[in-house]
């Protein structure tokens, strides 16, 4: 168990109402997300992800470019993504960008690596699904060879070859980089092969059923030859005042959510109590900070993580209701987390 966790916010920029019920526009939502990061960064949380769709329900579609806003207002949090698709995209321009806003934020950036839990950026830039896990194995491995910054030589079957070639901007210090995971055996075997970080994706059921996934990652980096690298969780939450007051600003957005990606996945609808459940024994950090404080703690402490991430963007809850959220995470629920682990 670390008791200098790291404890970072991550969004997807979902689009938003306000308190009275209006729909936000795009723009607004946008301009939300940079607002949101600039309080992280004011109250002290570690970092700031964002994650990257191509559908609808989500503003961001370039979490890169929404990530060099916010390193030029923002002066000590770290920027992300959460998640990066690489499948869809090209290891070296995501390289490129993110060495950008390691530049611009002064060594802040670090990229999280995945498939995607979504698939719509396959068809909208030209790539096969039924290539969905060949592209994100060679994808990996021409980034990873990108990260000693020196000349590239590097060859696949879905990409011309690479001799010699160099990619700018450097860094000053290399690139922060994780690997997002979410419940398969081969994925975090890779990220040990490639001696990466791994970023645990929990929405749901007990954290601790991930227990074995840790263990693996650790015994398969010990047989590697690794150095101890850190294990994150990132989950969803809501923190307000009180219990009761968390509850009932997210149980209509989280149940209509939820049940709009299941009608798509072909989940039955969720059932009376199932919100409740997630809270009291699945992957739900919601209620007022000391509530939220104890489950994250005891998360780290039955895992041994080295980072948690509260995803505190959820479906339409309005800006409002997150930036108070964003106030208590820094403000109170990350002291009491490092107070219960000391």
């Amino acid at each position: 168990m670390s008791t200098s966790v790291d404890l970072g916010l991550d969004t997807f920029g979902d689009m938003t109402i306000t308190e009275d019920g209006t729909a936000e526009s795009y723009p607004q939502v946008l301009r939300n997300v940079v607002a949101q990061a600039v309080l992280a960064d004011q109250v002290g949380v570690d970092a700031f992800g964002v994650g990257e769709h191509h559908r609808r329900d989500f503003a961001v579609s370039a979490p890169d470019v929404v990530l060099a806003g916010i390193a030029t207002r923002t002066e000590r949090i770290r920027l992300g993504s959460a998640v990066t698709v690489l499948s869809s995209d090209d290891p070296i321009r995501v390289f490129e960008r993110f060495a950008t806003i390691d530049a611009l934020s002064g060594g802040r950036a670090e990229v999280t690596l995945g498939r995607g839990s979504f698939v719509e950026s396959f068809p909208l830039f030209g790539f096969d699904l039924a290539q969905y896990e060949d592209l994100f194995a060679e994808k990996l491995d021409l980034f990873s060879a990108l990260l000693a910054e020196g000349p590239v030589t590097w060859q696949g079957r879905l990409r011309p070859p690479l001799t010699d070639q160099h990619v700018y901007p450097k860094t000053t210090d290399g690139l922060r980089v994780w690997i997002a995971v979410g419940g398969s055996p081969e994925s975090v075997v890779r990220a040990a092969e490639y001696r990466i970080p791994l970023m645990l994706a929990i929405i749901g059921g007990p954290a601790q059923r991930f227990a074995p996934y840790v263990e693996l990652y650790r015994n398969a980096g010990e047989q590697l030859g690794n150095p101890p690298l850190p294990i994150g969780v990132h989950s969803p939450g809501h923190i307000a005042d009180t219990d009761e007051q968390a509850r009932d600003q997210l149980r209509e957005h989280w149940t209509a959510s939820r049940n709009k990606i299941g009608s798509e996945r072909g989940w039955p609808p969720a059932q009376r109590g199932d919100f409740e459940r997630e809270i009291e024994e699945g992957a739900l950090y919601v209620g007022a900070p000391e509530t939220v404080a104890q489950k994250i703690a005891a998360t780290v402490r039955s895992l041994g993580i080295d980072r948690f991430d509260l995803k505190y963007s959820n479906g339409q809850l309005p800006h409002g209701y997150s930036m108070r959220a964003i106030e208590l995470y820094g403000t109170e629920v990350i002291p009491r987390v490092r107070e219960l682990l000391t």
